[in-house]
């Protein structure tokens, strides 16, 4: 039998693994040894048992065949939290393109053993009778700090040791003399940093509505005859969906199993937790990028000992070490948010089926206005679609909205951001001491250009997506590279009207303290929130009636529940529409929903206005009437034409190079290799192309766009670049490649 070797690294919750050691794996254990098995092996000089995670097997060594040590044996002692998210990684890397050591690093996001923060208290250890003796002693001799710790020590056997050096002024000269006559103690505990300052309020449970209770029984029977599915809930906004979700929690904590609840920003943290804490108290906690690293590994080491049961937060806490995971929660699943930007490239809801088949858990998923990837599978039935169409509250009813043509505007004389119906609503609303929410996309701009007269926004003529202005006064498509000089006036209608889109939210932030400058105003953006606990501290304050407007890119509008807010404006919804990505529209409407559903959440009525040089667009038409099915039968269509996601795969080969003739040369030479398999399979090949940014930090980029609608043909396109660029170190020595799938 061929000799097989395994990769390993040591010990890994305590060491970075960038590093893999070699082991000859015994005949007698071949069948037993996968990826991600925990095994036992030699390490050292000494030889010493360590504990391993097989993370790549072989059927050679990178080493002198004759020094590489056996594996020992299998630890049987279970499968663990880390053994899983290793064979997590191993999908990811052949799911995904990338190394085993990038994978690795993604699912294991807290590397190294942080020093754990202790707990020092001051201990009595004298009988109240000898207490008072020492008390006597102490006043006799005019020792002032022993006096005060002997009569403190009266109330309290315990103190806290800060509160004594702190508060009662005494130095560690007093406090070492009663230590070493046996009076005192000093003992510390090791404390995890816990990230929630929150008091558990034991909120009662709300009772649900027929179509809320008809999703959480459907639920509880599957999972009650070990039925593991994944779940769509498109419910409106307000319709209750988290609500659903602790009820779906509760049953799954109930059976002893853990819960990872996905969100897709840190700004949606505030709420989420105050509701989930509420119910299920300090049992909860949460991950995101603001926490420190000492507050991120001790919530990895709670949920790894079993300390909690739901862990909350973005993309990452997808990997939190939970052994007995039961449910996978996604809110908001249609986010951009939750597709990593690094390699390996993935997206949480694909990494999430996988680790819920892997765990034997189920997945939820929910939004008002799902992906497209999503709801077709739902509508194909590898999704379980429930419905809520009603929002919650009996009395509330979704927001009235309007929108408003700027192309109008502009011509009847109106050259300011805010259109004359939204000034006048938010008169209307200052003065009723209701609030008000304004918002702009920002996130995502791009340099498109379009006309104030018209509307129209330059295309590309083979792509459908905006064409983006290039520093050299050139008009780019940045997926076929189509090129075409910046014109001089419009050329839909000839007006001179004509130029790069956008406006901030710092100039829309001084617009409006210049139209009404009696309203309190905040801005919430990347600026404003850089500071850790800026979100909370600026939606605290308009939670509690401290502003009557807020300002902010896409963060305020998702998610968030304000009873006194009672209209939404959104200011440009241009900017999202125009950009050059072939989801704008999808995005567009999300987002128009969103914003739309934040407006009269409560009793009240609510108004939102739509400000847009394209009224007539189907994007804005169909989010304007909250009909999703409208939108994704248009969409769809779209799709299917250019044959782009979900209706085929898109894959992304980048190239990028500090050699500019090497990377057009290397890139160039990859996609003449794989052309004739690409044609015989009926793959579209576009590029390669220049990136959107062709130049970062000196290292050009070029990309390939590879369609088809069978995603395994593509896998065997990037295995041929992948041999191809192996094959000639000549061409790609210097030539970094990276993929994506969408």
């Amino acid at each position: 039998m061929a000799e097989r070797y395994a990769r390993i690294i040591i010990d890994i919750s305590h060491e970075k693994v960038d590093r893999t050691f070699d082991y000859r794996i015994p005949e007698r254990l071949c069948e037993d040894v996968a990826v991600g098995s925990l095994v036992l092996i030699p390490f050292g000089r000494g030889n010493a048992m360590r504990k391993g995670y097989v993370v790549g097997i072989a059927s050679h060594a990178d080493y002198d065949r004759d020094k590489i040590k056996e594996i020992a044996g299998i630890v049987t002692d279970g499968v663990t939290a880390e053994s899983l998210l290793v064979s997590l990684a191993w999908w990811l890397k052949e799911q995904y393109g990338s190394t085993m050591n990038q994978a690795l690093k993604t699912v294991l996001p807290v590397k190294q053993k942080i020093k754990p923060k202790e707990k020092k208290v001051l201990r009595c250890l004298l009988q109240k009778k000898d207490l008072l003796t020492a008390l006597q002693e102490a006043e006799k001799k005019k020792y002032k700090a022993r006096v005060r710790l002997f009569q403190a020590f009266l109330d309290n056997p315990l103190i806290p040791y800060e509160i004594a050096v702190n508060q009662m002024n005494l130095s560690s000269a007093t406090l070492k003399p009663v230590i070493e006559k046996g009076y005192v103690s000093l003992e510390s505990e090791e404390v995890y940093r816990n990230p929630i300052k929150l008091e558990a309020t034991g909120k009662s449970r709300v009772l649900l509505n027929k179509g809320q209770q008809a999703i959480v029984e459907e639920f509880r029977r599957d999972y009650s005859a070990h039925i593991r599915k994944t779940y769509l809930i498109h419910g409106v906004t307000g319709s209750g969906k988290t609500e659903v979700y602790m009820e779906l929690i509760d049953r799954v904590i109930e059976d002893g199993k853990q819960v990872i609840v996905l969100i897709p920003e840190i700004a949606l943290t505030y709420q989420t937790v105050m509701r989930f804490y509420g119910r299920f108290g300090n049992r909860v906690s949460i991950i995101n990028s603001r926490l420190s690293a000492g507050e991120r590994y001790d919530q990895f080491e709670r949920a790894r000992n079993g300390d909690i049961d739901i862990m909350i937060g973005p993309r990452s806490a997808l990997f939190t070490p939970f052994s007995r995971l039961g449910l996978i929660l996604i809110d908001e699943e249609h986010e951009g948010a939750y597709k990593s930007e690094v390699v390996p490239r993935y997206h949480a809801r694909e990494v999430a089926e996988k680790r819920a088949s892997m765990q034997d858990a189920s997945l939820v998923l929910g939004s008002a206005t799902p992906s497209l990837e999503a709801y077709t599978k739902a509508l194909r039935g590898e999704y379980q679609l429930f419905r809520l169409t009603e929002r919650a509250k009996k009395d509330s009813r979704l927001a009235a909205v309007s929108v408003v043509d700027l192309r109008q505007e502009l011509k009847e004389g109106n050259k300011s951001i805010f259109s004359r119906p939204l000034k006048a609503l938010m008169e209307d609303r200052l003065a009723k001491k209701e609030q008000i929410m304004l918002f702009i996309n920002r996130r995502g701009y791009a340099n498109f250009v379009s006309c104030r007269s018209c509307g129209e926004a330059i295309r590309c003529p083979h792509c459908d997506v905006t064409l983006t202005l290039h520093n050299n006064s050139r008009l780019v498509c940045h997926y076929c590279g189509h090129s075409v000089p910046m014109p001089d006036r419009c050329p839909a209608c000839s007006s001179p009207y004509i130029a790069n889109f956008g406006v901030g939210t710092q100039k829309i932030e001084l617009m409006t303290k210049k139209m009404f400058p009696s309203a309190r105003v905040l801005r919430m953006d990347l600026d404003t929130t850089k500071k850790k606990g800026g979100h909370e501290e600026i939606l605290t304050a308009f939670s509690e009636g401290e502003a009557d407007i807020l300002i902010g890119t896409q963060m305020i509008v998702k998610g968030h529940d304000f009873p006194n807010v009672t209209l939404v404006g959104v200011l440009a919804a241009d900017l999202s529409l125009n950009t050059p990505d072939y989801r704008s529209a999808e995005r567009t409407f999300q987002l128009l929903t969103q914003a739309a559903g934040r407006a009269g959440r409560d009793f009240k009525h609510g108004d939102v206005i739509i400000q847009t040089y394209s009224p007539e667009h189907y994007g804005i038409v169909t989010a304007a009437s909250q009909d999703y099915e409208s939108f994704y039968n248009q969409e769809m269509a779209f799709r299917r034409l250019m044959k782009y996601p979900p209706a085929n795969v898109l894959f992304t080969v980048q190239f990028s190079s500090r050699q500019e003739k090497l990377l057009t040369h290397g890139s160039d030479a990859a996609a003449a290799f794989i052309m004739p398999q690409a044609e015989q399979e009926r793959v579209q090949i576009i590029g390669p192309v220049e990136a959107s940014v062709y130049k970062i930090n000196d290292i050009y980029r070029k990309i390939l766009y590879l369609k088809h609608e069978n995603y395994d043909i593509l896998i065997k396109i990037r295995d041929q670049i992948d041999g191809f660029s192996e094959t000639h170190p000549e061409l790609f020595d210097q030539i970094m490649i990276q993929y994506d799938f969408s």
